[in-house]
């Protein structure tokens, strides 16, 4: 994941003990042994912006389940199918373009169901507010009579 952006906490998930995928807890040392990589191939993945990991105020890295799973790719993208490490950092920013857009989308879905549903609630209210009294209008057969209205001449 190039460049994760600004997370709320420095090395927290949901609470201060608990950990997700995201939180960073690995030194390079350890993510490099998870990883099968050596820890320059890290450094250098790193300021190519492939993983970038958190780092401690002091500057140290701190890698994330998330960031070793990465690293994997990285490598497996690399040995496997021979795509240089431009490529896979294209690779990597596409597949983060697309989360992006899959979660504005599901956000969008969200905002239009919410719309639609207030749209019937309200179509439910204007229908309650109809009026009972009045009779439903019926239309009569049409005729070429002449009817001749005059104002004021009622009850003759």
């Amino acid at each position: 994941m190039v460049g994760r952006g600004g997370r709320s906490q420095q090395f927290g998930g949901t609470g201060p003990y608990e950990l997700t995928d995201e939180t960073p807890v690995y030194v390079i040392s350890v993510a490099a042994q998870l990883s099968g990589l050596h820890p320059q191939t890290l450094r250098q993945y790193d300021r190519m912006g492939l993983v970038s990991p958190d780092r401690t105020p002091g500057r140290g890295r701190r890698y994330s389940a998330r960031d070793i799973e990465l690293l994997r790719q990285v490598q497996q993208l690399s040995q496997d199918e021979g795509i240089n490490l431009a490529g896979i950092k294209r690779i990597i920013e596409l597949e983060n373009q697309v989360a992006a857009l899959q979660a504005r989308a599901a956000e969008l879905q969200q905002a239009v169901e919410g719309a639609a549903v207030a749209m019937r609630h309200r179509e439910a209210q204007v229908h309650a507010s109809y009026r009972r009294d009045l009779v439903p209008y019926e239309d009569v057969q049409q005729s070429s009579a002449l009817v001749v209205w005059r104002p004021g001449r009622r009850g003759r």
